[in-house]
């Protein structure tokens, strides 16, 4: 079964569907890993950056903190989840039986992507999607998405380019019921979506 990267939304952190995509997540046959998006604690940075002055370059590297402490609050929630910072160490958890939450600090340090608010946690799961030689990604999101337009506006600009060659699907609440039926048989709930260019490129 080929391994599935699922991309949880931060806008979800209080909303009761997070702990039900967690409870289906389950379902999958196979290696699964979760990038957590940045939530609240991506929002601090947003809100913090304009009073303060600082860099877009700086306020990426706060974004990505944002997504590990998302995540670390992820596996202290939920049972079955484990932490992992490189797609050797999500193998390990995979193989304990667990799914693995992408803590991206130490691999985002040496990825060539635009250092601003146009690489947001989105890009950042095709990414390593492609880097774990995963070939499905699904963005999880907190609104449902209908058409490739609306894909489009729920993603981040960049987002098209990381994710070139991968099979992607953006899943919103109307998606859930259905989910845990979906996923075992290995499949990937939601709506495939046609984003990704004709080749990968990296920005600098």
């Amino acid at each position: 079964m080929s391994a599935l990267v699922v991309k949880i939304g931060g806008s979800l952190w209080r909303s009761p569907l997070l702990a039900r995509w967690i409870a289906a997540l389950p379902a999958f046959p196979g290696p699964l890993t979760i990038v957590p998006g940045g939530g609240p604690f991506a929002d601090a940075v947003r809100a913090a950056q304009p009073p303060m002055g600082f860099s877009d370059h700086v306020a990426h590297k706060m974004a990505v903190l944002a997504m590990e402490q998302y995540g670390l609050a992820l596996v202290d929630k939920f049972e079955g989840l484990d932490s992992a910072a490189t797609p050797e160490e999500a193998g390990a958890v995979h193989a304990s039986g667990s799914i693995a939450v992408w803590r991206p600090s130490a691999m985002a340090s040496d990825l060539r992507v635009a250092a601003n608010w146009d690489v947001t946690s989105d890009s950042l799961s095709a990414i390593y999607a492609h880097e774990s030689g995963a070939a499905r990604l699904l963005l999880i999101k907190s609104v449902d998405v209908d058409t490739a337009l609306d894909s489009r506006a729920l993603v981040d600009p960049c987002f098209a380019s990381h994710a070139a060659g991968l099979d992607v699907f953006i899943a919103g609440p109307g998606a859930l019921d259905g989910a845990p039926e979906i996923l075992a048989r290995g499949g990937v709930p939601g709506s495939r979506v046609f984003l990704a260019s004709s080749s990968r490129k990296i920005a600098s």
